[in-house]
């Protein structure tokens, strides 16, 4: 695996061992079939990765790069293949998924259903295992997965989620204003000016306000995280493409309630405040999406003229937004 990390990104014109294993990952999940000579990365290639990324939420570009990458590893993993427990680095997964689904839908809050065996997985699994007599390590082995299965059966019905109405419920209880509410704006480069005017508009509706420059949204995320931060509002400035589009976590049958709301309300405001396209509002499982643990939102914007004539509206729009988005109703 280190030497086909090693190779990304794979892409158009590629040729070697590392397209073929792309390509057999993407074969045995049903993104085919493909009639490229194996081991070269052609049009139908190309055409199998963009199905696989616009599948699983991840910006469409044909390209097969360190997120796409580890995303087909993860879609791979099927409940029962391995042991799941809590580890640094945290297992991730469909099996995890699974696992969260699972656990949730039968009351036992992971939190977000992410595919990452974090800390509010483990507490759920062996809530699960003390409540069914089961050993507690924390451990999904076989005679836990066994119950759950077992456990899961007899209550087969419609999914609902412990971790969706909780987080609901959250939303509720949260003051209905920006006072005293931690923001992380996420600004990896290019829109400092426009970041700078809507920290100054937070602050004066009483926020306390975070400002993230890591280029990785991994890395961003932990930061976001680690600050303890309400929520996070990341751009992403697109120099040529006009529009304004809004992207929120979705991904294994989950949401981000509130991340979906605040998405939303920035589409209410942005695309007119710029007078550029609507491009929509998207549930993505963008990494930084994905490991932030608040509502979260990716807001891209461009054509960069554009932004930089209109950076004093984009803020206002922004500062709405969030404003708006406070204040609810909650759903």
């Amino acid at each position: 695996m280190t030497d086909r990390v090693a190779a990304l990104p794979v892409t158009e014109g590629d040729r070697g061992d590392a397209v073929t294993d792309v390509q057999a990952r993407l074969l045995a999940l049903g993104f085919g079939p493909i009639s490229d000579a194996t081991g070269e990365f052609g049009l139908a290639t190309r055409a199998a990765v963009e199905a696989f990324q616009r599948h699983r939420g991840l910006r469409v570009d044909g390209v097969c790069g360190a997120q796409t990458w580890q995303t087909l590893v993860e879609a791979g993993s099927r409940l029962g293949d391995r042991f799941l427990y809590r580890r640094t680095p945290m297992l991730r997964g469909d099996d995890v998924a699974e696992l969260q689904q699972r656990l949730c839908a039968l009351g036992f809050d992971t939190g977000r259903v992410d595919g990452i065996f974090g800390d509010a997985t483990a507490k759920a699994l062996r809530d699960f295992q003390e409540n069914s007599a089961l050993p507690v390590d924390g451990i999904l082995g076989g005679a836990t997965l066994r119950e759950l299965r077992r456990v899961a059966a007899r209550g087969a019905g419609a999914l609902h989620l412990v971790s969706t109405v909780r987080a609901r419920e959250l939303l509720r209880q949260a003051p209905p204003t920006l006072s005293r509410r931690h923001i992380a704006i996420g600004e990896p480069g290019g829109l400092s000016a426009p970041v700078a005017a809507l920290r100054r508009r937070l602050v004066a509706n009483g926020a306390s306000v975070t400002t993230l420059h890591h280029p990785d949204g991994s890395a961003q995320a932990r930061q976001a995280n680690g600050a303890g931060a309400d929520v996070y509002l990341a751009f992403r400035l697109e120099p040529e493409r006009p529009g304004a589009l809004a992207a929120y976590y979705s991904g294994y049958r989950d949401e981000s309630i509130g991340g979906r709301l605040l998405a939303e309300a920035v589409q209410r405001e942005v695309p007119p405040a710029l007078g550029v396209p609507d491009l929509g509002v998207h549930g993505m499982s963008l990494a930084v999406l994905r490991e932030t643990r608040m509502p979260a939102v990716t807001v891209e914007v461009g054509p960069a003229a554009v932004v930089v004539q209109h950076g004093p509206a984009l803020a206002e729009a922004l500062a709405a937004a969030l404003v708006a988005w406070a204040s609810g109703p909650w759903e």
